[in-house]
Parts: C-alpha cells; sequence; structure tokens
C-alpha cells in the first residue's frame, strides 16, 4: 500500500461521489483520478486496466462536454432512461470487446489476469459510455463490474483499491437510487 494509491483511491471516491450526486464537478475530479491509477495499473502489469484508464480520459472529455448541455435549473444533469434495444447492442459490443482484447491481452502480453482484466475493461467502458450519456441503467453495470473488481484487485494484493471499489459498490447504489429518483420526478412534470 502506498501513499499514491490512497490518494488515489480517495480522488477516485469523489469523483463517483459527485457523479452519484449528478454533479458536473465528477468528470474533472475523474479526470485526475484515471491518471492516476494508470499508473498504479502500470506498475501492477493490469495492461487492460491501463488501458481502460486512458480511454475513461477520453470519455470523460466527452461526458463532460455532453454533460453541461444537460443541466437542470439547480446546476444538475438530468437523467435519461436507456432504451432497451441499444442496451442489448452496447452488451453485445462489450461482450465482443471483453473477447477480443482478452485474447490480444493472453496471447502478447504478460498481463496477470488477461481474460478477467479484458472482460471487466469492456464492461467498464459500456457503463461509461451509459453515464456519459446519462442514462441510469449505468449505475446497475456499475454494481455488477465493481463486485467484480474486488475480488480482482484483493487477488492482485490492492487492498486501497480493492476497499475503493467496494466503497464504489455503495457510491453505485446511493447513485442508482437518486439518479431513478430524478427519472421519476422528471416523468412526472
Amino acid at each position: 500500500m502506498s501513499v499514491f494509491e490512497v490518494s488515489a483511491a480517495l480522488v477516485s471516491a469523489a469523483g463517483v461521489w459527485l457523479t452519484a450526486r449528478r454533479s458536473p464537478w465528477s468528470w474533472p475530479v475523474g479526470l485526475v483520478s484515471v491518471i492516476a491509477y494508470a499508473w498504479i495499473f502500470i506498475e501492477a502489469k493490469l495492461y487492460s486496466d491501463t488501458l481502460l484508464q486512458v480511454v475513461f480520459a477520453v470519455l470523460i472529455l466527452y461526458g463532460w462536454q455532453r454533460w453541461m448541455r444537460h443541466l437542470d435549473d439547480t446546476g444538475h444533469v438530468r437523467v435519461t432512461a436507456l432504451d432497451r434495444r441499444s442496451a442489448i447492442l452496447h452488451l453485445a459490443v462489450g461482450t465482443l470487446a471483453a473477447l477480443a482484447l482478452g485474447f490480444g491481452m493472453h496471447r502478447w502480453t504478460d498481463a496477470a489476469l488477461p481474460w478477467l482484466d479484458a472482460a471487466l475493461t469492456a464492461f467498464s467502458l459500456v457503463a461509461q459510455w451509459w453515464q456519459a450519456r446519462r442514462h441510469a441503467a449505468a449505475w446497475w453495470l456499475w454494481i455488477v463490474v465493481d463486485v467484480i473488481y474486488v475480488g480482482e484487485y484483493v487477488y492482485k494484493d490492492l487492498p486501497v483499491t480493492a476497499v475503493l471499489y467496494a466503497g464504489f459498490v455503495v457510491l453505485a447504489s446511493m447513485g442508482l437510487r437518486a439518479w431513478r429518483q430524478d427519472l421519476r420526478t422528471h416523468a412526472v412534470t
């Protein structure tokens, strides 16, 4: 456990907490977090996770810009529903990406957990895409992915990060509840 990992975990938790609260400040805080975690994952030889942080950085810039165009009167982002067809399509793309990335990491790198890391990376990208698009369903996927990440990080002896991801499960549950409430509130009005 390092001071750097603890600091990265705290910044990351703050970013997810801000996201659950629908605050656009979640995006710059998240950007700092993914830069820090890219370094941590390189050191742990979790290359798919490292790649994920780079793609997250791009998606953070996209999500930040998109959220700023959809704020309500209180300065919080307006949440939207995810249609079934899009959900199925995005999950299918995530599955194909997981298989392709897992094969590549297994075949051409010394990745510690190539298939698991690739699957978590692919579905994290789907969840991040949904979040950038303001879909409450993103939180369901984050809950599943984060539970599995906890086990991966325990196995890789990253205890601070494992605790962080356990905290993410709690924050994702809070985010799901808050975002669904926003959907219900705006459906009524």
